[in-house]
């Protein structure tokens, strides 16, 4: 089982080796593995170590400047939905306030939460208080509903995708692992246009029927594991926990009732019906019809959740999935040579450059290097890309980069199961893990040196 320590005070978590279940051993012969061969874990590991180190050293006040124009235009979408969405004014106008809404709510969630809960502004950001990973959106229902409101609970979030998919990426343990998650669609014994009917559902649905209830099942497995309770047999702490457990009552680690009093139903009650109440005051001012503007502005706020559902899914879902992307059996040591190659194999970049480009991607374009150095700036990541790109190319390493919409398809076919991704080669696998023992024996016997 993949298992989180920390690493250092810069590092979110680590994983360590572990006995999975039988896996395919991967096949090195195949032509897609060819690179294998002349591939030196040790120097791209070097490389990949000295450009984390100096992209952390070059970190200041231009990240912190380029966060609050972020932040700004995060904030321009919210002003306009807020202002137009009570207006029935024709559908180009509901269109506006649509998208604006849709937009305030992704921007929130993928770049101003997801880079400061990773503790890319910790050390640069002089409001400390505010914009620290153990600060931001957690702590209070307060800072939760001033940071980040969202459906997910902050600090569940913070163990499902910062530890647990960061440190168990593209292993069982992995609770996005999408090809594992849709396990029952992918086996499902009906047609292949059901199957594309039940994806497109799951689209703009997947934030609070699958997203919100999994992360709090990984928040309560996070504190089993730290109390030393045991997991009975029966449950499978990898298998998804979504809305149609929760409503069959098949769910060991919470209930229903619990679920939406803790973790949806505030989001549910506040965003969607009493945040647009103040509407109600300006049909009465303007002596319009009660409940006329806030009604279209209720409406305007569940289309907007479908339209920001399918936004995330074209830019997050598809990070990880596709018959391109490799998967592995053990843990690995996080920053460790196996850790930093798994990173590129089993990630894909989409089209990026500028800011404009990268604030409709949710800066989930980056999505190697993020997974490379998860503790960065949104900044950093636009120099980072390149520079990654080509040390993968001087050793040999796939680094997949694509259209977006393109990724989207390779993810739809995982998830009905007309395709399937690659099992790394079980020999490489475990000999790259023998030689991350060596590299660390080595990087302390350098340290020795160099306090001598």
């Amino acid at each position: 089982m993949c298992q989180t320590k920390v690493k250092s005070s810069t590092s979110d978590s680590a994983t360590v080796p572990s006995s999975p279940p039988l896996h395919p051993t991967g096949d090195a012969s195949l032509p897609y593995n060819a690179w294998i061969k002349n591939f030196n874990l040790k120097k791209f590991t070097l490389e990949i170590d000295q450009l984390g180190e100096r992209l952390q050293a070059e970190q200041g006040d231009a990240d912190v400047t380029h966060l609050k124009k972020i932040v700004m235009w995060s904030n321009m979408f919210a002003f306009t939905g807020i202002l137009t969405m009570g207006l029935n004014a024709g559908p180009l106008v509901r269109l506006v306030a649509i998208v604006s809404l849709s937009t305030w709510t992704f921007s929130r969630w993928t770049m101003i939460a997801h880079h400061t809960c990773h503790g890319g502004y910790d050390k640069i950001h002089p409001e400390k208080d505010r914009w620290n990973r153990f600060k931001f959106a957690v702590g209070s229902f307060w800072n939760r509903l001033n940071d980040w409101f969202d459906w997910m609970m902050p600090e569940a979030w913070n163990i499902e995708h910062n530890n647990r998919h960061h440190y168990c990426l593209s292993e069982l343990d992995d609770p996005d692992l999408v090809e594992n998650n849709l396990e029952d669609i992918r086996k499902m014994d009906v047609s292949l246009p059901v199957k594309y009917l039940i994806v497109a559902i799951n689209v703009v649905t997947w934030k609070w029927a699958y997203y919100a209830p999994n992360t709090y099942k990984e928040l309560k497995l996070a504190g089993m594991r730290r109390r030393g309770e045991p997991i009975p047999d029966h449950v499978n702490p990898t298998d998804a926990l979504t809305i149609r457990v929760l409503l069959n009552g098949t769910s060991y680690f919470y209930s229903l009732k619990e679920f939406v009093t803790v973790v949806a139903g505030p989001y549910l009650l506040i965003h969607f019906f009493l945040m647009p109440s103040f509407l109600l005051l300006v049909e009465y001012y303007l002596g319009l019809p009660t409940g006329s503007m806030y009604k279209t502005a209720v409406s305007n706020l569940f289309l907007a959740e479908l339209l920001t559902n399918a936004h995330a899914f074209v830019a997050i879902v598809t990070n990880h999935a596709g018959d391109d992307m490799y998967r592995f059996r053990d843990g690995c040591k996080a920053y460790s040579g196996s850790f930093y190659l798994r990173q590129v194999l089993a990630s894909v970049d989409f089209d990026y450059g500028s800011d404009l480009i990268d604030f409709f991607h949710g800066w989930l374009n980056y999505q190697v290097e993020h997974h490379l150095y998860p503790q960065l700036s949104m900044l950093s990541y636009q120099k980072a890309a390149p520079l990654v790109r080509d040390i993968c190319a001087r050793h040999g390493v796939p680094y997949v980069k694509q259209n977006v919409f393109w990724r989207v398809h390779k993810t739809v076919e995982i998830m009905v199961g007309t395709t399937s991704m690659r099992w790394f080669p079980e020999k490489e696998e475990r000999q790259y893990l023998e030689i991350d023992k060596e590299i660390e024996i080595e990087k302390r016997e350098a340290r020795k040196t160099k306090t001598q």
